[in-house]
């Protein structure tokens, strides 16, 4: 983490990622596109995710998930930021001259090789099937089924852990604490996602959060009783309804939200803490 010199009230606790381990050569610029900003809106123009809009101006790099170059070994020549993603990414030259950006998994250097297939050894930055990680090896990008790419552990500093291999599944420990079946032909990759330390960074100041695209959130009990059922009451009172709900009225604390005939409740071996 980078600290700086307390020149202002805001900046004496804001801290950054050290971006000083990135680098190496020039990104490829027809892996990239500016993707329009919706600001929260769905296609009528209605807000359906409050708090969004603003910001900075972003490029989009287009991950590769899948990492379906077979046997093919790929060279990491430049290991980038992502402004739409909280882990770093690599950019990787295969052996036919093809380049492709991936989820770079802590401890990957430029100029390291990885590979993918059903065959790949089991090191980190390379990419095979379940069955044939050890027990006890942690992975991430991971499949839900076979070929829909990766779909969970993505994020920074993620991990999922190798429990057991029975049966034709895969038992995985979530970061939740959650352990789950997944097919043991589904492709996983080795190691953790890099950027572990993003969960450390302060903000410091309002300012930073519009720059990320974060508006303001308004508490309930300071609005009137029109937009929140906390709304109203002269001076700071108590909530008003025997149980927390959202601003819509429905019920928040202890309320389970999950389906209960899910199909993936079957493969679900131990609900998270």
């Amino acid at each position: 983490m980078k600290q700086f010199n307390p020149t202002t009230a805001s900046r004496r606790h804001i801290t950054v990622v050290d971006y000083s381990t990135l680098g190496g050569a020039k990104s490829f610029k027809s892996l990239k596109k500016r993707l329009k900003s919706h600001a929260g809106r769905n296609n009528q123009g209605r807000i359906t995710m409050r708090h969004q809009g603003g910001g900075n101006k972003s490029i989009y790099r287009s991950i590769d998930f899948g990492e379906d170059k077979v046997g093919m070994a790929g060279k990491v020549v430049a290991l980038e930021y992502d402004p739409y993603r909280t882990a770093f990414i690599a950019l990787v030259v295969y052996a036919d001259g093809e380049r492709r950006y991936h989820l770079a998994p802590q401890s990957l250097k430029i100029g390291d090789t990885i590979r993918s297939g059903e065959d790949a050894p089991v090191s980190i930055g390379n990419r095979t099937v379940l069955k044939r990680v050890p027990v006890g090896i942690y992975v991430y990008n991971v499949e839900l089924s076979p070929n829909r790419k990766g779909q969970f552990g993505r994020s920074a500093g993620t991990s999922i852990q190798v429990l057991a291999h029975e049966d034709g599944y895969t038992h995985l420990k979530m970061p939740s604490g959650e352990v789950r079946k997944v097919l043991w032909n589904c492709f996983a990759s080795i190691g953790q996602v890099s950027n572990a330390e993003h969960n450390l960074v302060t903000i410091g100041k309002a300012g930073r959060s519009r720059w990320l695209g974060i508006r303001p959130t308004v508490r309930g009990s300071v609005m009137n009783p029109r937009d929140h059922p906390y709304g109203g009451g002269e001076g700071r009172t108590q909530r008003g309804t025997r149980r927390p709900k959202t601003k819509w009225g429905k019920i928040t604390g202890g309320h389970k939200t999950r389906k209960k005939k899910k199909w993936s409740n079957k493969l679900i071996l131990s609900r998270r803490k």
